[in-house]
């Protein structure tokens, strides 16, 4: 444990980028009564707002609440939200250099409602459709400008659009050029594109729709798996390591809820790390409090393996706390403990 703190503790010298689709968590608190007489849904009665940085912002912010530096790059609407968006990332101190505005797209907002600790409901806003042809060239531009001062780069792909083919084949072709951890925590549709990474981060539902995107369902009859679902984990195993071999990426770090998480690296290394979540609240974010420790601590020297095992800790604090959730180098380490 004593390596792992050394680690922690080294946390404030890391350097790192950001680049994905940006949300605005919005909650709404209140307290339910009775049911409407409309339909068969409860009311609640509202006594509260907050927002919180959500999507690769609440990655950002991850990384700046344990003592990092983290820079985001994205794209925002030209309205409202955005602007409550920049409040919440400037109180937090986290660098907007790469965020750029368009009055093309409205800024992501994924509305909550919850009642005496229960989300009731969600509601989204957002677009989907791939960036127009001149932002991602504004974007990339970007980071081909400023590739110099991260230690690393976390691709956080959520699926709206500012992570495309085009976007990738760049980012990672620059990111390697210049010898930078590339970390990604993936999005189904974009898994053929996520070549030659340091690591990716997805769960058993990405891994198993990795599988069918990949075309590797050969592998799946030859090993007697089930190509629409992974029960076992020679099941996982087996996925992990030909994903690994046909993408060509140094790790894959799946996570398993409740299971915890399993760390697969080259030459058939996999471990398992049971989970040491001493309460589950609200899982909403935990994979990217795994994405960024996990990538803070490979900035800091660490292992893969150990960069997992503090991730790993990471996450069994925020599943505790209701909402999107961070935690700070004070929990991290006492957890530790």
């Amino acid at each position: 444990m004593s390596n792992l703190k050394n680690i922690i503790n080294k946390f404030n010298k890391a350097r790192i980028l950001v680049i994905g689709d940006l949300i605005l968590d919005e909650y709404i608190w209140g307290d339910v009564e009775r049911i409407s007489p409309e339909a068969p849904v409860p009311v609640v009665w509202a006594n509260k707002r907050t927002y919180v940085p959500g999507g690769a912002a609440n990655v950002a912010n991850n990384i700046c609440s344990l003592s990092g530096k983290a820079c985001l790059a994205g794209v925002t609407g030209d309205d409202h939200n955005q602007g409550m968006l920049l409040k919440e990332l400037k109180s937090r101190k986290i660098a907007t250099d790469g965020l750029l505005v368009t009055a093309q797209r409205h800024t992501t907002v994924k509305t909550r409602i919850i009642a005496r600790h229960q989300q009731v409901v969600r509601v989204d806003w957002e677009h989907t459709e791939p960036l127009p042809k001149v932002i991602n060239q504004r974007l990339f531009k970007f980071v081909q400008k400023n590739i110099s001062k991260f230690d690393a780069i976390i691709i956080e792909d959520y699926g709206k659009g500012v992570i495309n083919p085009q976007m990738l084949e760049g980012l990672i072709f620059l990111a390697n050029s210049k010898k930078k951890i590339v970390t990604v925590d993936p999005k189904e549709e974009n898994f053929s594109y996520y070549r030659q990474v340091t690591s990716m981060t997805p769960n058993r539902r990405e891994l198993e729709f990795a599988i069918r995107d990949l075309k590797l369902s050969d592998m799946m009859n030859k090993f007697n798996i089930n190509k629409d679902k992974l029960f076992s984990d020679k099941d996982i195993d087996l996925a992990a390591g030909e994903i690994m071999k046909f993408l060509d990426v140094e790790s894959i770090l799946v996570t398993l809820g409740e299971n915890g998480m399993r760390l697969f690296e080259k030459n058939n290394r996999s471990t398992h790390i049971p989970t040491v979540a001493q309460q589950v609240f609200d899982v909403s974010g935990a994979g990217d409090t795994v994405i960024g420790v996990f990538t803070l601590a490979l900035c800091c020297g660490a292992s893969k393996l150990e960069a997992a095992h503090i991730a790993n800790f990471a996450a069994g604090i925020v599943v505790g706390k209701v909402g999107t959730a961070t935690t700070n180098k004070e929990e991290l380490l006492q957890r530790l403990c």
